[in-house]
């Protein structure tokens, strides 16, 4: 599950990095990115070298 939600969290970042930020694809996909990183973060997985967003 951990390999699963780092892949998606990476893709989905490469994904956000392509559109507007004010866009509504924008916005959507940064409900899942909250979540990844939620998800990450409690499993005890450091996204600092992994999170392109800095958000």
């Amino acid at each position: 599950m951990l390999k699963i939600s780092v892949e998606e969290y990476s893709r989905l970042q490469s994904y956000m990095l392509l559109v507007d930020k004010d866009s509504e694809a924008y916005k959507a996909m940064k409900i899942r990115y909250t979540e990844l990183k939620v998800i990450l973060t409690s499993s005890g997985i450091n996204l600092t070298e992994l999170d392109r967003i800095k958000e």
